[in-house]
């Protein structure tokens, strides 16, 4: 923040120096029309419209993506009294408990 500010002091010093082509009143260029009408403002609070709306969305789809997660790290973590965890891995493998029966 500081050497942002010091520039831009130095800038605003050196400004006065700058001499300024004369204009004609005539003669506006489009960007100079373009800065001085309210269409900035209104393209401003467009953007910033969207971007509270996309950023909302996001936050709700993190959260999704959190909640599902901590559910199945909770399937996976071993309960405290030694017993197995609630997801057994070898059902989802394929094998039943029979064929391990049988090994």
């Amino acid at each position: 923040m500081v050497s942002l500010s010091t520039v831009l002091y130095l800038m605003v010093r050196v400004l006065p120096r700058i001499a300024e082509e004369p204009h004609h009143a005539d003669k506006k260029s489009f960007l100079d029309r373009w800065g001085h009408s309210h269409m900035p403002e209104k393209i401003d609070a467009v953007l910033n419209g969207f971007l509270v709306k996309f950023l909302r969305r996001l936050k709700v789809l993190i959260l999704r993506v959190d909640n599902a997660l901590s559910r199945h790290l909770q399937k996976v973590k071993p309960e405290e009294n030694g017993k197995k965890p609630n997801i057994d891995f070898k059902e989802i493998a394929g094998q039943n408990k029979e064929s391990q029966e049988e090994q």
